[in-house]
């Protein structure tokens, strides 16, 4: 492994889109930071099945993304680690209800944390590094960052704020870095399970007719961190076109 080759830090990356995007990353040569705080299980397993297929190139790191001391140890134990920093994954994110009502400080601290804080202060102190490698950010938001899901307030309000920092960021840090997002539509139902009547109303709201693939996220993350040279600020959805008409359901 030369020492030249690419570095990516990619939060939430124990399971789900996380896990895919550090393997399909690792797959194009890059070294793999994964970051995790509950799944360090499954983060393990994966980083030591990268490391077995090229040594010294996936490493593990666990960080409460709603501690902004932690958010920046992260940062810097991220750097440390190969000395350098091409590509920021902001993926980590937790999503549930908070009803009006319902909403505390809580409920604040851990949406807003994850969602718009973390990704924030990670941006930030990274932006020297990746302003060096000429490297970019890759922000994860949702289609409901644009259309608000019923009953979950709180988490659109965060992830809408993320896609507005997609946007302040790829002029504040323009031209060296470029800036990116991409909005899942139905890829995969939430951990927690859910109601099948109205998964498949959903999918029933999805011009393509299904639901969306892993790869189908990756891929627009490899497009966007290695083939869009010219492409910052912008929000790419990855919906099977759900968001062309009023969003309904979970």
């Amino acid at each position: 492994m030369t020492t030249e080759a690419p570095v990516a830090l990619i939060t939430g990356a124990g399971k789900r889109i996380g896990a895919a995007l550090a393997q399909a990353f690792h797959q194009r040569g890059y070294r793999v930071v994964l970051h995790c705080l509950a799944s360090r299980v499954e983060a393990d397993a994966i980083a030591a099945g990268l490391n077995a297929a090229r040594p010294d190139s996936a490493e593990v790191l666990t960080a409460d993304l709603n501690d902004p001391a932690a958010v920046e140890a992260l940062a810097e134990q991220a750097l440390a680690r190969w000395q350098r920093m091409d590509l920021l994954i902001n993926n980590a994110s937790r999503f549930y209800p908070t009803p009006i009502g319902q909403i505390d400080q809580k409920a604040w601290l851990d949406l807003v944390g994850s969602n718009m804080m973390a990704p924030l202060l990670l941006s930030q102190a990274l932006a020297p590094a990746l302003t060096a490698h000429q490297g970019s950010i890759i922000n994860l938001v949702d289609v409901h960052a644009r259309s608000p899901l019923k009953g979950h307030t709180l988490y659109c309000m965060a992830k809408a704020a993320l896609e507005m920092m997609t946007r302040s960021l790829a002029l504040e840090l323009a031209p060296q870095v470029r800036v990116n997002a991409i909005a899942p539509g139905a890829v995969l139902w939430p951990e927690q399970g859910g109601n099948p009547d109205a998964q498949q109303a959903v999918l029933e709201q999805v011009p393509l007719g299904r639901l969306g693939q892993l790869d189908e996220i990756t891929e627009t993350a490899l497009f966007l961190a290695q083939g869009a040279s010219y492409l910052t600020g912008q929000v790419i959805a990855v919906d099977g076109g759900r968001s062309l008409a009023p969003l309904k359901g979970a």
